[in-house]
């Protein structure tokens, strides 16, 4: 449609005279969205032609309806209205500003089995609520499932009464179900979104139009997702899990907590806690479940004993683009000098993780990874091993590398230099990493 095409150009427009057009974020084949401003914070708002006064009436209902659901893990939809620019008809809706989305997440990584368990519960959690408020959600795709600070939510901004048909409408993709070619739609059409979003999120891949029972590449996705996704694959929607099944595959303690599901908060995310996506990651991150409830993750650190310890060092990275990777922080002191007595040993040169700001996304909480170092007397790593590596391989396969490269002065004892091994406890976050070095008694 001709003002689809041009929609571009209006950045610098203001819309209904208070929403700025920013920046054009990008386009379907039916709208364009744009960032702008609401009461002084940053809002989306997406711009759609109205085909006709019945058609433009019927999806401000929506819209208004949208607005009037309160979820943790719903995007906020502020305002809607109907304007003209340069003489086209055009709708918009203002909603809550998503930092990232799961589709930007998996061109460059697939979730890892941690993420995606922390994923399905906030958005399953959504889900339910549409459903037990009347609605459905109609799209889900890893576009549609979003990052804002360290919360996944879903979009609202195409959701469906469940009384609707799909009288009309064409099968777009895989993501709709094969039922919605026939003008048949419910609950178990999102489900079967869910379980396609599921498998593009753990393979970069789409199943085939007209999967069946065992998807081609479901084989290489591990349990309970491997399960989740051929369930939710059914061609018959009867036959399909509901959100209640899902959750007891997640945890078999989550049967008792399923009747709650409206109340998901949502795990905070890392791509979703403990990481991933987005990006996250996206991610979610992201990223292992603990309730179905929301209830972040609880890190476990290592016994300590008597062993010595060096405070722990903070790394905030440095603002850069989306696309590019930060530059790999080094912290370094001043070389020892040679010791007279006694001495337990320092960290003479920290390196940490070499991660994008786009992976960092992607994570909710913090990722803890550990790795052992053995160091000679001189003071350079001779091995390096991860002895708790997260839920993702990108995180701990940076860490490893950073890790292998710290220096440290050598234990002085009898006035002899003496190897050593360190515990390196790393801590990544979106906006920083954190790195407690302790000596390890031998």
């Amino acid at each position: 449609m001709t003002a689809t095409i041009r929609s571009k150009e209006w950045a610098g427009r203001t819309i209904s005279g208070q929403f700025p057009l920013r920046q054009w974020l990008g386009s379907s084949d039916h709208s364009s969205v744009f960032l702008t401003d609401r009461a002084g914070q940053k809002a989306a708002i997406k711009l759609m032609p109205a085909d006709s006064d019945a058609q433009a009436g019927h999806q401000l209902a929506l819209w208004r309806s949208a607005a009037a659901l309160s979820h943790p893990n719903l995007i906020r939809v502020f305002e809607s209205g109907h304007t003209q620019i340069d003489g086209h008809s055009v709708l918009y809706v203002v909603m809550e500003f998503a930092d990232e989305d799961l589709s930007q997440i998996l061109p460059q990584r697939p979730l890892a089995p941690g993420e995606v368990a922390q994923l399905l519960p906030p958005l399953l959690g959504a889900l339910s609520y549409l459903h037990k408020h009347g609605f459905l959600h109609g799209r889900i795709t890893p576009s549609n499932v979003l990052a804002t600070g360290d919360h996944l939510k879903l979009s609202t901004d195409q959701i469906l009464p469940a009384s609707a048909s799909a009288t009309g409408k064409t099968r777009r993709d895989v993501f709709d179900a094969p039922e919605t070619a026939a003008g048949i739609l419910s609950p178990a059409s999102d489900l079967w979104s869910v379980g396609v979003t599921l498998y593009a999120a753990m393979t970069q891949n789409l199943p085939a139009e007209d999967s069946k029972d065992d998807p081609a590449q479901a084989a290489s996705i591990p349990e309970p997702f491997r399960g989740i996704v051929r369930s939710c694959l059914q061609l018959d929607p009867k036959r399909r899990s509901s959100i209640a099944d899902i959750l007891v595959r997640l945890d078999p303690e989550a049967s008792s907590l399923a009747s709650s599901t409206e109340h998901n908060s949502g795990i905070e995310h890392g791509g979703i806690e403990n990481g991933g996506w987005r990006g996250n990651r996206i991610v979610v991150t992201l990223l292992i479940l603990v309730t179905a409830l929301g209830i972040a993750f609880v890190v476990f650190f290592s016994n300590r004993g008597n062993q010595s310890q060096t405070p722990p060092t903070t790394n905030q990275p440095p603002s850069q683009s989306p696309n590019q990777s930060a530059a790999p922080a080094v912290v370094s002191s001043a070389p020892a000098a040679p010791a007279k007595h006694d001495s337990p040993g320092a960290v003479v040169r920290q390196v940490l993780p070499d991660v994008s700001q786009r992976a960092r996304n992607t994570i909710t909480g913090k990722i803890r990874i550990v790795a052992r170092v053995e160091v000679d007397s001189s003071g350079k790593v001779t091995r390096a091993r991860l002895t708790t590596s997260g839920p993702s391989h990108y995180f701990a396969s940076k860490t490893l590398q950073a890790a292998e490269r710290w220096q440290f002065s050598p234990p002085i004892i009898h006035s002899q230099p003496l190897a050593s091994v360190w515990s390196l406890a790393f801590r990544i976050s979106r906006k920083q990493t954190q790195v407690s070095p302790e000596r390890l008694k031998r």
